[in-house]
């Protein structure tokens, strides 16, 4: 009989030892929910430090035109606006996209 009982009692143990470490794994605030957040937060500090590094590049880009140096304003003119100098001609180039 003793040992009938101290197999129930081992048995119970293991038991109720998996069911802890399935809770631990599986509830609400698991450890893989940690870890499906843990890489949430490092994904979302690379795209803060990516979004901070252009806003210093959109910043320097303002104070340059602010400043009005002539270099940046041609640049801007000619990128967004499309625009031209005195004289030049824009020609476009189109690409066939049709293999022949």
């Amino acid at each position: 009989m003793a040992k009938a009982k101290k197999k129930f009692v081992s048995y119970l143990f293991i038991l109720i030892f998996l069911v802890g470490v399935f809770y631990l794994l599986f509830n609400d605030r698991g450890l893989l929910k940690y870890f499906k957040l843990r890489n949430e937060i490092d994904s979302l500090k690379e795209q803060i430090t990516i979004l901070e590094n252009e806003n210093e590049n959109l910043k320097n880009a303002i104070d340059s035109l602010k400043n009005k140096i002539p270099a940046n304003i041609e640049q801007t003119a000619r990128e967004k606006y499309d625009m031209l100098r005195e004289g030049e001609i824009k020609i476009e180039v189109k690409e066939n996209d049709s293999e022949d």
